[in-house]
């Protein structure tokens, strides 16, 4: 076994934290896996895993080992694509993360489809609505929505997704409908925050220039976009969000939600994809983050506007 495949299987044992996981997925025997495990550790000098009758957990050698390792075996994967022919051939795995919002509404349903024309490549998907550290949690692409803080990242703008603010036909039915920015006194908000604790700042609103706040009432505060729009349905305060894909839209037109205060609306929010500063992108993130632009620049302003001028 040459030394390229024993960072491959050192990289899987790490990934799935299992010895016997690792072993199935690469068809390989258990006393295999745990021998190149065994090797590496005896060339290099080092403890790389600590293993337990439970768990199998990096040491900090190791994790330093897994990230560099990382970018060597994309390198080769780089090097041995330019000598295939073909996105057939593309193979590894991709891990990436975005809000549960943009993968259950557009990533999700169209993932199939993808995967049918590169079958080779295996995809873990983190959905939440916290902001992972890239790097030092081992992400290959972050799509993220929002404004960007990270310096050393490289950003790939895709555009910018048009935002509304919405109510349940049960609250409005209660608490009457808003149309200025007073009235908003006689209303309740949901309030979201990616870490409970506190409240967020209150409606927000965009003049053409600048961002303006006004504080609000609200009984709730909630951390995830499932619970956030849930609760506007249950009738719990007004909403402000963007409009991510198709079940949104469905949702306004079936009249589960209803758009208010269209004079009064946040900025356009951007999207973008993020990713590590490298020599050589490896061919399969290179792909999937084209397949995602693709994707998702039709729900952008932007592409709707080059849509509506193709159209003209």
């Amino acid at each position: 076994m040459n030394q390229l495949d024993t960072l491959q299987i050192f990289q899987r044992v790490a990934e799935l934290a299992s010895f016997s996981g690792a072993a199935r997925q690469l068809g390989l025997p258990n006393a295999t896996v745990s021998l190149a495990i065994q090797q590496l550790e005896q060339m290099l000098g080092t403890r790389l895993l600590q293993r337990t009758t439970r768990r199998v957990q990096m040491t900090p050698d190791g994790d330093s080992l897994y990230r560099r390792s990382k970018e060597l075996l994309d390198d080769f994967e780089s090097l041995r694509g330019m000598f295939r022919g073909g996105d057939q051939s593309l193979t590894g795995r991709l891990r990436v993360d975005m809000s549960s919002a943009m993968a259950r509404e557009v990533v999700l349903p169209a993932l199939p489809g993808f995967l049918e024309r590169h079958p080779q490549l295996e995809i873990e998907l983190s959905a939440s609505d916290r902001r992972v550290d890239l790097v030092s949690e081992g992400f290959d692409c972050v799509l993220r929505t929002g404004s960007l803080d990270d310096s050393s990242l490289v950003a790939r703008r895709i555009g910018h997704l048009v935002q509304v603010n919405c109510a349940s036909p049960g609250y409005l039915a209660r608490y009457g409908v808003p149309h200025s920015l007073a009235d908003l006194a006689h209303h309740r908000l949901v309030h979201y925050r990616q870490m409970l604790g506190g409240r967020s700042p209150g409606w927000e609103w965009h003049d053409g220039q600048q961002t303006h706040f006004v504080p609000m009432a609200g009984n709730i505060t909630v951390n995830s976009t499932e619970t956030y729009d849930a609760a506007c349905q249950a009738g719990l305060g007004l909403i402000q969000l963007p409009l991510v894909g198709a079940g949104k839209r469905d949702l306004l037109a079936q009249g589960a939600l209803v758009q208010v205060m269209q004079a009064y609306r946040p900025a356009p929010m951007a999207v973008s994809l993020l990713y590590a500063s490298r020599r050589h992108v490896p061919a399969r993130l290179a792909l999937f983050m084209d397949w995602l632009h693709a994707l998702i620049l039709p729900l952008t302003a932007e592409g709707a506007q080059a849509q509506s001028g193709a159209s003209a």
